[in-house]
């Protein structure tokens, strides 16, 4: 179809929806023409917050022809720049100019790959920045969405379009092949190639990328962890353990960008024994999605890009557990579940890195949009290969009762009654010294089916370990992670640096207790001179969450149990009495009770913000009194 011939149609009586992905190229011939109507509810849900994302992304593109260097661009109003990884957008844009027929998203299309240029280096990568300097890893991320695009919707293309967007793919796909191994960067990378060189090797019918896509995929089984098949290797080196032993892993990144390419792969070459293995890497990874579709990564080696619904810069977790829906239904709603909550984070068109943004006034990066509206595109492009994912059966955390303990993480995940809970004490820390995520026997998440998440750990300190793929922290940096500190000479002192606490659980008559053996240790990991040892308890049953510190020092010396409660601005709060609390949630009253009086952190503004995981919080201080060693408090949900 020629450009000029490009004609507006509705998007009911348009809404072609092409081949399934693993149909031969070429064969564009056979679409089948269908209307919203005809999808799933997941798929409709897709469809539609696809095209919110689609137009606010058109919304904020670049229309500058003086200006070469930003024209056809999005600009990120957060960031006030522009992300080289822009051009991902092409294949939801190619996606919604097919499906919808408007004139609108094709031009899109074609202003951004014109932009493009100035992200290309002259080996045939692209650069995460427009500086050619800077990391051009992710041109395996940028190939793929332009394989896809082009393989779906090329027909749309001109010739002459279509044969400089071949080009220009091939060439990348190209510098994959020679410059990734099983030992470049991250494990994301290695695994996301093994899919890009089976996919575009059969687009453009070129043996030696699938030949070096089979090397890579018979090496997957290293990098899985036992007992629990999770992925390891979100580190350099990849293979490097901890003090305990642990190996470097992030669910957010395995979750929604390693697992993906690992699953397409294994399905488009019908390798029944791997898809069997990924099976079971998705079920020892589905435990960590919470009822409300979030992704627990309180304690990742990647923690500083964790937002409450995945991972700051990776994909989305929609096309590997919406295409393994057959093999367990559960990946399916979790699929479906991560989905419903991208689009509660969305704000003014645009996906927001967590809840509470725009409670915040925070601006959200225009990166969280063009790379997961890539995936929702795939699902759409995959009708019959998505129809299977829906809400019918329940994740693990939504009916587990008890404790599981992680022992490649050190991570244990609790439940009772409708209580969810993790504790960790994985002492992995990727990259930077003080980039430390939930550690030290920290109650990293817990969350009540009725109001949500009441805690989740942030780093220690917010550190913009990616500067050009993390936002700023809006006002103090307040670390959100519960823990007891204690300041001396302005040092401080946390259990949150402790990378060698203890953790024992017990659940008896009803009762899940986790008890920690810690001490204050500040950010370079030594321990306070005097009292150090902590002891920490946090018990949970049908009705209530305790917890519980006990020190060994009777002295006031500042020890302070610190409890960010979840809360975002506008929840209304009332103080009965010194000891008690009450904060006011759209779906219940948030009551705590403690022996000691609560105090408020003074703050700037109503809340403070945490950019992990996107959370505001109610900062509760229970300064221990001269006399007392123990601080109990209670939480209930009225």
């Amino acid at each position: 179809m020629k450009r000029r011939n490009f004609v507006n149609v509705s998007t009911m009586a348009g809404l072609g929806l092409l081949l399934p992905w693993y149909s031969c190229k070429g064969n564009t011939d056979h679409q089948k023409q269908i209307n919203l109507e005809d999808l799933t509810a997941f798929q409709k849900q897709s469809f539609n917050l696809l095209k919110t994302w689609c137009d606010a992304m058109i919304r904020d593109q670049v229309n500058n022809e003086s200006d070469p260097v930003t024209n056809g661009t999005l600009y990120c109003y957060a960031c006030k720049t522009v992300h080289g990884r822009a051009n991902d957008a092409v294949y939801p844009f190619m996606y919604m100019a097919d499906a919808t027929g408007e004139k609108k998203y094709l031009d899109a299309a074609l202003k951004l790959l014109d932009w493009s240029v100035n992200v290309n280096g002259p080996d045939g990568s692209w650069t995460n920045d427009i500086d050619p300097k800077s990391w051009n890893g992710i041109t395996v991320f940028g190939a793929i969405a332009l394989g896809e695009a082009l393989h779906h919707h090329g027909h749309i293309l001109s010739k002459e379009d279509k044969t400089k967007w071949d080009a220009r793919l091939k060439d990348a796909i190209e510098f994959v092949y020679n410059r990734f191994d099983m030992h470049f960067s991250h494990i994301n990378y290695r695994f996301t190639s093994v899919y890009a060189l089976y996919f575009l090797g059969t687009y453009f019918n070129e043996e030696k990328y699938i030949k070096r896509s089979d090397e890579f995929a018979a090496l997957i089984p290293d990098y899985l962890t036992e007992p629990n098949k999770l992925i390891f290797g979100e580190d350099k080196p990849d293979n490097d353990k901890s003090a305990k032993g642990l190996y470097p892993i992030d669910i957010g990144y395995n979750v929604e960008e390693t697992l993906n390419g690992v699953v397409q792969y294994a399905i488009l070459k019908k390798d029944e024994n791997l898809l069997k293995l990924l099976t079971e890497s998705m079920n020892g990874h589905l435990e960590f999605i919470l009822p409300d579709g979030s992704w627990d990564n309180s304690f990742g080696t990647r923690q500083n890009k964790w937002t409450y619904w995945g991972s700051r810069t990776t994909d989305g977790c929609q096309p590997a557990f919406a295409l393994m829906a057959d093999r367990n239904p559960a990946f399916g709603n979790a699929a479906v579940l991560s989905t419903e909550l991208l689009e509660r984070c969305t704000v003014n068109g645009l996906l927001a890195g967590g809840l509470h943004y725009e409670s915040h006034g925070v601006k959200p990066c225009i990166h969280h949009t063009f790379s997961h509206a890539k995936n929702l595109a795939f699902v759409l492009d995959n009708l019959e290969a998505t129809k299977l994912a829906n809400k019918e059966t329940p994740v693990p955390r939504a009916i587990n009762d008890g404790v599981k303990h992680f022992p490649e993480l050190d991570v244990w995940l609790g439940a009772r009654g409708p209580w969810k809970s993790t504790v960790s004490s994985y002492d992995q820390i990727w990259k930077k010294p003080y980039s430390v995520a939930g550690t030290g026997g920290a109650l990293s998440v817990l969350w009540h089916e009725k109001v949500g998440p009441l805690f989740t750990a942030s780093m220690a300190e917010y550190l913009m370990v990616e500067p050009n793929n993390q936002q700023p922290q809006p006002g103090i940096d307040f670390c959100i992670t519960p823990r007891v500190e204690r300041f001396v000479d302005e040092v401080w002192y946390t259990n949150i640096h402790d990378l060698k606490a203890k953790v024992e659980v017990n659940d008896i008559n009803g009762l899940v207790n986790f008890s920690v053996n810690t001490t204050l240790t500040n950010r370079e990991k030594e321990v306070v001179s005097k009292d150090s040892e902590f002891q920490l308890n946090y018990l949970f049953d049908k009705e209530t969450a305790t917890i519980k510190a006990k020190r060994t020092s009777k002295n006031e010396n500042g020890d302070t149990l610190v409890l960010p409660i979840i809360s975002k601005t506008g929840e209304k709060v009332v103080q009965l009495s010194e000891n008690i609390i009450e904060i006011y949630k759209a779906e219940g009253v948030v009551k705590v009770t403690s022996n000691v009086a609560i105090k408020i952190k003074t703050m700037e503004k109503a809340r403070i913000f945490n950019q992990v995981p996107g959370m505001e919080v109610l900062p509760i201080l229970l300064v221990f009194p001269k006399g007392t060693t123990e601080i109990k408090t209670t939480i209930t949900i009225i």
